[in-house]
């Protein structure tokens, strides 16, 4: 088959034309949002919440399958739509569509269970002195419209039909997506697949809503819109920084729940790197050009305690990024960004180029550097993300040079301790700096692979987020779309339904 975008925004449940359109490299043209489009959608939004707040969880439960059957029966047009604009493989996009419908699988089981409500009970407690207690009950209720915007990175996982989506929808919130640029048709294809299935559910119109637009102003309207309660960001550190300030200016101040990235550091302790450096190179290279490096979980750093066993890791790890050929990009900007950051680290005073390979428009070569801890620790510039397939490795003088640089670090979505053994005491000297730094904390592995699960923690200190008690993953990230209700000697006719 082949897809035709028809390039129309969904608000309120109709495919709404917008006057002003912007062209895609793939030639289709996409209607562009304005603050009048964002108004209406926020208006039908709000009028949504009335009812969809107070569904039960078994309805929305039975929405979040709906979308993931109507996002799997749209499966060819995804896949063809988002190679065609993101240069990923199929593969990639059939992967990452199969996540995209898991996570709105997991988050219906989640609510099904209620553990997520939180509840809790004290009761009257009349006879008490010296003052008797009232009887206090307290849940976990949803916060109202929430704005999402769609990811450049992961073109479904966290766009459209992404995480922030499933865990507003599966609290009770409608929500509007500025869906982004880079990848409007494969977001116009889920945006068809959430409104058919809000329709199908029987559900207020107005609970999703998706704006197209390759506009700043558009996003802007977004969150200074006074009906929106909250705020799902990924991206960039700079454009995720300038909605945040946009949200704290507002006449009332809403949470920005902002992923931003990180340089996601490793530790290499030195027994593991001297029994098994080669099999650790050998991974990171794998994890460092993984999608041509475009994850916000990117490993961009190894730290070592300089020695011969350091020296042969870099030559392996070399080695191993020599054979992997450049890839695409996912937009010009991101190449063009990587390639700018490249130039960057290898222009730093102090920094060694190990493997310099050169790229083209938007392709992306690997590229290897490494610098002293004395030189990082005063070159601020060596601390920030570059996104793409780049790694910069850290040769420390001594363990304690090494935890001096774990102090030094940012806030992180991810910290990596590679160790044996025989490591162990580093390791725990190490460990209480990291967990301060990092939202996922992980030893001998990747953290390429963000899994969707209970557990997961994806975000982290500032400015790997803007929120260090949020995550963008899992099934905590429910949490932020909800905020705790206590009800004071209520009779149960006014009680929230199926609270207990």
């Amino acid at each position: 088959m082949t897809y035709t975008p028809h390039g129309a925004h969904w608000i309120a449940g109709k495919k709404t034309l917008g006057a002003e359109r912007f062209t895609t490299p793939t030639g289709h043209a996409f209607s562009v949002g304005t603050a009048a489009e964002v108004a209406l959608a926020c208006g039908s939004a709000e009028a949504a919440f009335w009812s969809f707040g107070h569904t039960t969880p078994e309805d929305r439960a039975q929405l979040l399958e709906a979308i993931a059957e109507e996002i799997d029966a749209r499966a060819e047009a995804i896949t063809e739509m988002g190679c065609a604009e993101t240069g990923l493989p199929e593969a990639r996009l059939n992967g990452e569509r199969g996540r995209t419908t898991g996570q709105f699988r997991l988050f219906a089981d989640h609510i099904r269970k209620g553990t997520y409500l939180d509840q809790r009970h004290d009761p009257a407690l009349p006879d008490r002195q010296p003052a008797p207690r009232p009887e206090l009950r307290m849940i976990q209720r949803p916060i109202g419209p929430v704005a999402v915007f769609g990811a450049s990175n992961f073109p479904l996982a966290f766009s459209v039909g992404g995480g922030d989506t499933a865990a507003a929808l599966a609290a009770g919130c409608p929500v509007v997506v500025k869906g982004h640029p880079a990848h409007p048709g494969t977001g116009e294809v889920v945006g068809d697949a959430i409104a058919a299935a809000v329709a199908r559910c029987g559900l207020h119109a107005g609970v999703f809503s998706l704006l197209q637009g390759d506009s700043h102003a558009l996003g802007g309207a977004l969150v200074t819109h006074p009906l929106i309660r909250a705020v799902g960001f990924t991206g960039s550190l700079r454009g995720g920084r300038a909605l945040f300030d946009l949200c704290a200016a507002r006449p009332e101040p809403i949470p920005f729940f902002g992923e931003l990235g990180s340089v996601n550091p490793m530790f290499l302790l030195p027994s593991a790197l001297a029994a098994r450096g080669d099999e650790i190179a050998s991974g990171w290279a794998g994890s460092l050009t993984m999608g041509a490096g475009q994850f916000c979980t990117n490993p961009g750093i190894a730290v070592v305690i300089d020695g011969p066993a350091a020296d042969a890791f870099i030559a392996q790890t070399s080695a191993a990024l020599d054979a992997v050929p450049p890839q695409t990009m996912l937009t010009d900007g991101i190449a063009d960004a990587y390639h700018a950051g490249r130039d960057l680290v290898a222009g730093s005073a102090g920094v060694q180029t190990v493997l310099g390979k050169p790229s083209d428009q938007r392709h992306a070569a690997p590229n290897l550097f490494e610098t002293t801890a004395d030189i990082w620790l005063n070159t601020h510039a060596l601390g920030e993300e570059v996104f793409g397939p780049l790694g910069l490795v850290v040769r420390a003088r001594d363990a304690d040079q090494m935890l001096e640089v774990a102090q030094a670090l940012q806030g992180q979505l991810t910290c990596t301790l590679h160790l044996d053994e025989n490591d162990t005491g580093l390791g725990q000297r190490l460990m209480p700096v990291l967990e301060r730094k990092a939202g996922r904390v992980l030893a001998n592995g990747f953290p390429t692979g963000v899994e969707v699960a209970d557990a997961m923690v994806h975000g982290g200190p500032y400015p790997a987020s803007t929120n260090f008690g949020a995550t963008s993953v899992g099934t905590l990230s429910i949490r932020r779309f909800l905020r705790p209700v206590c009800y004071q000697n209520l009779p149960d006719a006014l009680l929230p339904q199926g609270m207990t």
